[in-house]
């Protein structure tokens, strides 16, 4: 659960979450029930859709002043277009926007992806209730960047 002092952070502004299914992956059920979750959360949520590049992911998290960028696949390609996202975040300087993964993400991989900052990296059936923490911390810790 996130602190008070964090909560002041959120006073005059909700938390803001792209969610997002960069590469080939159209099964979008749970990044809808996410955004659904989130929003009830009283968080404000942009959907990237289906389907766009690590780079429009990018492009629109910085456009719209995102706290946390929620990433989602289930296809197996996770390695890749994870460690693409968070390469052009690293390359463009960006980090003052947290980085959450989930999907079908195998245990063995989640310790690379936290090493290349991208936290969470929950699967299906993870408690909505422990995401929402989740994106609530980071979304502290992404505010507490931007006021530096």
């Amino acid at each position: 659960m996130v602190d008070g002092k964090s909560q002041l952070l959120f006073k005059d502004k909700p938390i803001k979450v792209l969610l997002a299914k960069p590469g080939i992956d159209g099964h979008d059920r749970g990044v809808l029930v996410l955004a659904k979750a989130f929003r009830d959360a009283g968080m404000e949520v942009l959907y990237a859709g289906l389907l766009p590049t690590p780079e429009e992911v990018i492009d629109t998290a910085v456009n719209e002043d995102v706290d946390v960028i929620a990433m989602s696949l289930l296809n197996g390609a996770h390695m890749t277009v994870f460690r693409k996202v968070a390469e052009l975040m690293r390359e463009r300087g960006i980090d003052d926007i947290s980085l959450v993964g989930g999907g079908t993400i195998p245990d063995e991989d989640k310790p690379e992806l936290e090493k290349l900052g991208i936290t969470g990296n929950y699967g299906p059936g993870t408690p909505l209730s422990t995401i929402i923490n989740h994106v609530t911390e980071r979304a502290a810790e992404a505010r507490k960047m931007k006021l530096r």
